[in-house]
């Protein structure tokens, strides 16, 4: 079964259009917001995959994104992304540690 991925365009400072892949969205129940991890498939400077967060409306027609302003906010996020590098870091492994 292929998983479809989903992208969506934004407008970058500099007036560009930039094709964004969405990673994968989540509720959380502490916060009842929905939030959107995605890449514009950029690396830093040290070869990592550039990855952003935003709360999501997906009730919405487009994508409407708004910032992340709390600490709280980004605490479960970064929580998640943990998680989700650990398992794949396993997966690699074929399980072991």
């Amino acid at each position: 079964m292929k998983e479809e991925q989903m992208t969506f365009t934004v407008t970058d400072e500099d007036g560009k259009n930039v094709e964004c892949e969405v990673l994968f969205t989540f509720e959380s129940d502490e916060t009842k917001k929905n939030y959107m991890v995605y890449t514009d498939n950029t690396t830093d400077e040290e070869g990592n995959t550039k990855v952003y967060a935003s709360i999501y409306y997906p009730e919405e027609e487009g994508v409407r994104l708004d910032p992340i302003e709390t600490d709280k906010e980004w605490k479960i996020i970064e929580t998640i992304l943990d998680e989700l590098q650990d398992a794949a870091q396993k997966q690699n492994n074929g399980g072991q540690e």
